[in-house]
């Protein structure tokens, strides 16, 4: 099963091209939020409402290099995290989406 990643535009075009990504959430709270797919439009809704577009990024756990916890975060839900940079052979997918 997947999980997804989301990303404003110009802070993926920075590590496109790289072999790790590095969400800032890493270095000011330990790990890179992620949802599973049924969570994407709630977390859209209500981080990025203000944002024109941005990039979710699939991820296959499989091929993580980093550790990946399920804990609870917003309200108790269930939400994974991953403890560490997203080595690039684990991001399957990079769709940028239009939200307005």
């Amino acid at each position: 099963m997947l999980i997804y990643h989301i990303v404003l535009p110009e802070t993926w075009e920075k590590f496109k091209d790289e072999t790790v990504y590095e969400a800032e959430s890493l270095a000011t709270e330990g790990f890179i939020h992620c949802s599973y797919r049924h969570q994407l439009e709630a977390v859209l809704e209500r981080y990025y409402k203000n944002a024109e577009k941005v990039v979710v990024l699939a991820v296959n756990p499989s091929y993580l290099n980093a550790n990946l916890i399920a804990e609870p975060s917003t309200g108790g839900e269930i939400y994974p995290h991953i403890y560490g940079r997203i080595n690039r052979t684990a991001i399957v997918d990079a769709e940028e989406r239009i939200l307005r």
